[in-house]
């Protein structure tokens, strides 16, 4: 049994102790891999360990929980304790983490009375029925209970969202209530506009800071801030940015390994205490990607988040992680440090990788969703009980005339392809969803299907709760004038492609999945080489292992070896643009198919 407590320093069984901290969220790394990437962060001197916790998938459907397997938090937390680190959680409903919609799950959504993120009273009776489920797994963790858990988060940089103190004391009292009794944080910028509005410190809940650099400056303007209501905390930046995450389209971000240690090494010797973010970034698996808001062309990240951290994307140590154990050895000399696990992925030529069939999406439509939906006006995703993925909107069209119609989506998100008798019509993306297509009907009767894929809810930013972030098609599809009535929607969110019949044919230019087989002698890690394909997302052994797409920047799909196999693994792709290549490769490293910039942004 130990004691954590927070006064003038923070004491560890009523001594001074330094927090020393690294981010690896247990959900973006194979449970496989988990001893391995805290080993390492023991090893470079550090700690404790920090987690968000996703509410997403944790309850997939209201009312239903999961916390097995890759997401048996209660593992993680002891395989920490096993190696002797403390832990740090931060449960709050909200986590942002470039993760989608923030950890809320989609499902909220549905109901159009209801306001996540809020005092509402609906919504806090939804994060009190998750509690009731998560709580007895952090509850017993706590250190004063024999645990490592030493601090939770109430909420996540709220004070860059809203300033509803009511709200955060409910959160609070949702965890208290439930048995949480170590030392709660918020985490902010932290500059006094959202310290102020975002923390709760006259309820003395600590206020921590987050940051990149500039420890000086920051910790002054968190000291001040302390100060001015009475406390004498210790500082601690909660989020300092060792690197950052990407965008599709964009360059891959870089930081400088020595300017990220000489920073670290500079809010060290100014006394304050540290969580690295990321030290192990991993990867945003399945549809799990989240998305930055911008004014009209929001900005969805890819599926790696290996975040330039420490730990690379497979979990190997970096030029950071060697630069950072030095700085801890300098400063802490007394910590225990030791020499990195490193892993070893493989590669398999493209000969070796063999095609073992092709079909069509829209000739497995029933296989995918025997039960479509049908309405007289197309429906959002959300409204259909569908989280993730893709929907397929399909009406039957009377041509009215030989010239081409006007044909509108209107009020959709994120991405539409639209398709005139199984033929690919046009392809539109956010901002342009609602503009004319022109196309002349070629039938007196025609088949319109819409394929729109969610690419991922906003995570931060004033669009949390902008209608937008419903996916699929809002208000309806329009021919000539009039709205089109009579839909069905076949919601694709991929969960077992199993289903699908590779004899049942594939039209060229068409959305498709290839399948191919490769063998290994041994589970390993590896790389898929998208090379020759569109867009889309990958399966391994019925594994959703992320999206893809050829405008970069990251052109392979990182496979970590718990999704592989001796002998005979299978990978699928679900290719939505119709570009496709008979050969596929695997690699051993990851292919970056832009120049990289240096900095943090």
């Amino acid at each position: 049994m130990h004691t954590f407590e927070i006064g003038t320093e923070f004491l560890l069984d009523g001594k001074p102790f330094t927090i020393l901290s690294g981010a690896i969220h247990y959900f973006r790394v194979h449970p496989s891999d988990w001893h391995h990437s805290l080993y390492n962060l023991k090893a470079m001197g550090f700690n404790t360990v920090e987690t968000y916790v996703p509410w997403n998938l944790h309850e997939p459907h209201p009312g239903e929980f999961d916390f097995t397997g890759g997401l048996d938090l209660a593992r993680f937390l002891d395989e920490a304790a096993e190696l002797g680190l403390w832990a740090i959680v931060r449960p709050s409903p909200f986590i942002c983490a470039e993760w989608e919609f923030g950890g809320l799950p989609a499902w909220l959504l549905a109901d159009r009375s209801m306001r996540p993120r809020s005092r509402d009273p609906k919504f806090l009776a939804r994060v009190a029925s998750y509690y009731d489920a998560l709580m007895p797994i952090l509850v017993p963790r706590q250190v004063m209970r024999g645990g490592n858990v030493i601090m939770m988060q109430v909420e996540n940089e709220y004070g860059s969202y809203c300033e509803d103190k009511e709200y955060l004391r409910a959160i609070r009292d949702l965890m208290t209530s439930r048995g949480v009794d170590v030392p709660l944080f918020t985490s902010d910028g932290p500059w006094r506009g959202c310290l102020r509005a975002g923390t709760l410190i006259d309820d003395d809940v600590l206020a921590t800071g987050n940051f990149g650099s500039r420890a000086a400056e920051n910790f002054a303007a968190l000291k001040a801030f302390h100060e001015e209501h009475g406390k004498s905390w210790p500082l601690m930046c909660m989020e300092f940015w060792d690197g950052w995450f990407n965008r599709w389209g964009e360059n891959v971000i870089r930081r400088d390994a020595q300017d990220l240690a000489d920073s670290v090494r500079e809010l060290l010797e100014l006394g304050g205490s540290v969580n690295l973010y990321m030290f192990h970034g991993g990867t945003n698996f399945g549809f799990m990607n989240g998305c930055s808001a911008r004014h009209t062309h929001d900005l969805h990240q890819v599926t790696s988040y290996d975040y330039d951290a420490p730990l690379d994307e497979e979990g190997n140590p970096t030029e950071k992680w060697y630069l950072l154990r030095d700085v801890v050895r300098d400063l802490f000399p007394d910590n225990w440090t030791a020499d990195p696990l490193v892993k070893t992925a493989v590669g398999v030529s493209a000969e070796k990788v063999e095609l073992t069939g092709r079909a069509g999406l829209f000739e497995n439509l029933a296989a995918l969703d025997p039960e479509p939906v049908r309405s007289l006006y197309p429906q959002t995703m959300e409204d259909m009980g569908q989280s993730y993925g893709y929907t397929l909107y399909r009406a039957q069209v009377e041509r009215d005339t030989t010239e081409p119609e006007r044909i509108r989506v209107v009020d959709g998100r994120d991405r539409a392809q639209v398709f005139v008798n199984g033929a690919p019509v046009a392809t539109q993306y956010q901002e342009h969803i609602g503009e004319d297509i022109r196309y002349a009907l070629p039938e007196k009767d025609n088949q319109l299907d819409v394929l729109v894929e969610n690419m991922g809810r906003v995570n931060y930013g004033h669009k949390f709760l902008a209608d937008t972030q419903r996916k699929g098609i809002r208000t309806g599809v329009c021919v000539d004038l009039h709205f089109v009535l009579g839909w069905e929607a076949y919601r694709l969110g991929l969960d077992d492609v199993s289903r699908v019949d590779y004899s049942a044919g594939w039209a060229e230019g068409t959305p498709s999945f290839s399948r191919f087989e490769f063998t290994l002698d041994e589970p390993a890690d590896t790389y898929i080489d998208t090379t020759g394909f569109g867009k889309g997302v990958a399966f391994v052994n019925g594994t959703n292992v992320g999206r893809y797409w050829e405008i970069g920047p990251i052109a392979t799909l990182y496979v970590p070896h718990g999704m592989t196999r001796a002998g005979v693994n299978e990978l699928v792709l679900f290719e939505t643009e119709g570009t496709v290549s008979d050969s596929i490769s695997l690699r051993s490293t990851p292919l970056i198919s832009h120049l990289e910039k240096e900095g943090v942004e």
